[in-house]
C-alpha cells in the first residue's frame, strides 16, 4: 500500500514537471548614440542596455495552456524602463481538421504579423541589438509586441509547402512614455489605443528554404488631454500593409520587409489641426555565418513619413523652417557581428550610420523634435546569456 502510494506521488510530480516549463535570459551592454539624443542626451557612453525575462508555459491538459513572459528592460532613450509583463495568455489547441491546425489566443498574446515581431522581445533571437526603425519603432516597442485581446493562427502543411495564417484583435495599454513619444514631452493627458486589427499571412515551399509573408493592420487612438496642458482632444488612425521575404541558404540568409503606411492625426495641436500622409520604409538585411561561433551582419534601413516628399523640404517649408527637412525621412547602414563563445553565451557588437531623424519622432512638431543632427551615429555591445 505505501509503495502504491509513493508511486503514485512520484508519477504526479512527473507529470506536473513535464507540463511546466520555463526559461529566462539575461542580458547587459554598452552603447552610444553620436550627435543624437536617441539613446542618451550629451552623446555619453551609457551602461542603460540591459533586458532581464523570464518565461513559462504550463500545459493544464493537451489542448489548453497558459504561457506568460516577465521582463526589466532599460534601454536609454529608446524605450521606457522598469519591469511590465509582455504577454500572458491562454493558448487553446483547437482539434486538427485535416492539414490544418489551429490555436487560439486569449489574454496579452504576442503579435507573430512580421518576421521579428514575436522574438523581438529575447536578445539573442535577434538579429541586430537595435532592429531597423522603419518596422521596428523603438518607442512604441510594447504596443507593437502584442494586444490585450484574441489571436487565430491557422497552420497548414502539405507536399505544396506551408502555409501560416494569423488573425488578431485587442489593444494595448498606453502609458505616459508613449504619449509623450508621439505627442512630444509637454503632454500630459491620457492616449488610448482603441483597437489594434491585425491580419497576416505566410508561405513557405516544401523546401523550406525561402519564405514570402504579407500583413496588414488598422488601429485607433485617441487623446484625452489634461485640465492644466494646452493641447486638445485628438486622435490618430493608422493604416500598416507589409510584404515580407527570407532566403535561407547553408551559410547564409536574406531578410527584407517594406511597409507602406497611412495616417490620419486630427486635433491635439489645435481644435482645427489635421496631418495626413503616406509614408513608407524598409530594410534589407544579409547574414553570413563564417563558422559555427561567428556571424556578420549587413544591413540597410529606409524610412520617409511622406512618400511625396521623400527629402522633406515641403516639410520644412510648411513649418516656416522650425522643422528642418531631415525630419521627413531616416536612412541607416549597419554593420554587426555575433560571436557564441559558449552554449547559450553570445556576445553582440554592432555600428548604425544614419542620416535624417524620421523614426526619432512619431509627430514632428514645435513641441516634438529630437535633439539630433541630420547625420548622426550609434554603436552597442551586448553580452546575452539564456536559460
Amino acid at each position: 500500500m505505501f509503495a502504491f502510494f509513493f508511486s503514485s506521488l512520484v508519477a504526479r510530480d512527473c507529470l506536473a514537471e513535464d507540463a511546466f516549463s520555463w526559461h529566462g535570459f539575461l542580458s547587459q551592454g554598452i552603447s552610444q548614440s553620436i550627435d543624437s539624443d536617441f539613446i542618451h542626451e550629451d552623446d555619453e557612453i551609457s551602461f542603460d542596455l540591459t533586458e532581464l525575462g523570464i518565461n513559462m508555459r504550463y500545459d493544464m491538459n493537451a489542448s489548453l495552456a497558459v504561457v506568460g513572459q516577465a521582463v526589466y528592460l532599460n534601454g536609454g532613450n529608446r524605450y521606457e524602463r522598469g519591469a511590465r509583463i509582455d504577454y500572458l495568455f491562454v493558448d487553446w489547441r483547437l482539434p486538427d481538421m485535416e492539414n490544418w491546425t489551429a490555436n487560439i489566443n486569449l489574454g496579452r498574446f504576442k503579435s507573430p504579423h512580421w518576421l521579428y515581431s514575436a522574438t523581438r522581445d529575447v536578445p539573442q533571437t535577434r538579429s541586430t541589438i537595435i532592429l531597423p526603425q522603419s518596422i521596428y519603432f523603438d518607442n512604441f516597442r510594447d504596443v507593437a509586441l502584442g494586444s490585450d485581446g484574441v489571436l487565430l493562427q491557422l497552420y497548414r502543411s502539405s507536399d505544396e509547402g506551408n502555409l501560416k495564417i494569423n488573425w488578431s484583435y485587442g489593444s494595448s495599454p498606453m502609458s505616459s512614455y508613449q504619449t509623450k513619444a508621439l505627442l512630444g514631452e509637454f503632454a500630459q493627458g491620457e492616449l488610448k489605443q482603441d483597437y489594434a486589427h491585425q491580419f497576416s499571412v505566410f508561405w513557405q515551399p516544401p523546401s523550406l528554404d525561402w519564405q514570402l509573408g504579407a500583413s496588414w493592420l488598422d488601429s485607433d487612438f485617441t487623446y484625452h488631454p489634461s485640465a492644466n496642458e494646452n493641447l486638445f482632444e485628438g486622435g490618430r488612425t493608422v493604416r500598416l500593409y507589409t510584404l515580407s521575404a527570407v532566403y535561407y541558404a547553408e551559410n547564409w540568409e536574406f531578410n527584407a520587409e517594406l511597409q507602406r503606411n497611412h495616417s490620419r492625426d486630427f486635433g491635439g495641436y489645435s481644435p482645427a489641426f489635421f496631418d495626413e500622409n503616406k509614408g513608407e520604409g524598409g530594410y534589407a538585411q544579409i547574414r553570413y555565418m563564417l563558422n559555427s561561433q561567428f556571424t556578420l551582419t549587413l544591413g540597410y534601413d529606409m524610412y520617409v513619413s511622406d512618400r511625396n516628399d521623400r527629402d522633406g523640404e515641403k516639410l520644412e517649408a510648411a513649418t516656416g523652417g522650425v522643422i528642418p527637412a531631415y525630419f521627413g525621412y531616416e536612412k541607416t547602414a549597419t554593420v554587426g557581428v555575433q560571436w557564441d563563445p559558449r552554449p547559450n553565451w553570445r556576445i553582440q557588437a554592432e555600428h548604425h550610420w544614419v542620416n535624417g531623424v524620421g523614426r526619432l519622432t512619431s509627430i514632428p512638431g514645435p513641441q516634438n523634435t529630437p535633439d539630433t543632427a541630420e547625420y548622426w551615429r550609434m554603436w552597442a555591445v551586448q553580452v546575452m546569456y539564456w536559460f
